[in-house]
């Protein structure tokens, strides 16, 4: 009973994320301390759930995670991404506050065309973007530059790929698995915000210019000082 009562006096966070190097970022911070079910920081009972790579894995997990557990009071998604803007540096964390889908619609012998364009958009969308705008995202944006993101099933790797996202949707950085996330929980009515370190530049794929190591650091810090706001 003890027990119970303890944990409802915590604020219940759950994290999602996609792979094992990047929970690291969770792992690695001063004070976590791991229980049964678990992790605490400060007043926060806090679930680590490690989706695997991309839309579907982050579904599938997700979906499954909350139909068999609580509601979390705020799910909170982390990782690396990819910037198609030269100010917003390898290292720099960002703030999400809208993401879509960008590869999911229908081709014309025009061109692409996404399902909000063609007339099938449904909630939670708006103007073919999901929106980010809890209370928590107010908080945040208060220290980390807000962006806009988008979601791909195959990571942009070419000049050409790159400039015909960039015409159509004009985003600041790109996952695998934003959007999934933002509709998750949108459709859970569960309060959320994600955050993500730059770990390189979109492009030509090029591995030796990317910096994991400076962006897994420097997102470790900022979830830090995110959950002490939450304590």
């Amino acid at each position: 009973m003890r027990v119970e009562q303890s944990r409802r006096m915590l604020k219940e966070v759950l994290i999602v994320v996609a792979t094992d190097a990047e929970a690291d970022a969770f792992r690695k911070i001063n004070g976590i301390k791991s229980h049964e079910n678990g992790f605490h920081f400060g007043k926060c009972n806090i679930t680590l759930l490690v989706t695997g790579v991309g839309s579907i894995a982050t579904a599938w997990s997700m979906t499954k995670w909350f139909y068999s557990n609580f509601h979390p009071e705020i799910a909170l998604n982390i990782g690396i991404a990819g910037s198609y803007r030269d100010d917003i540096k390898p290292g720099e964390v960002v703030v999400p506050v809208s993401d879509c889908f960008a590869d999911a619609g229908i081709e014309t012998e025009d061109g692409f065309m996404t399902l909000a364009e063609a007339g099938m958009e449904g909630p939670p969308f708006s103007g073919g973007k999901i929106i980010a705008d809890s209370k928590y995202v107010s908080l945040i944006l208060k220290f980390l530059r807000p962006v806009d993101g988008i979601t791909v099933n195959t990571a942009t790797g070419s000049l050409s790929s790159m400039e015909k996202v960039r015409k159509k949707f004009n985003p600041d950085i790109e996952t695998m698995e934003g959007a999934t996330f933002f509709y998750i929980c949108s459709r859970e009515k569960v309060p959320f915000i994600a955050i993500r370190s730059i770990s390189n530049r979109v492009g030509p794929r090029d591995k030796s210019k990317w910096d994991i190591p400076l962006a897994i650091n420097n997102l470790s810090e900022r979830l830090k000082d995110i959950l002490i706001m939450f304590d």
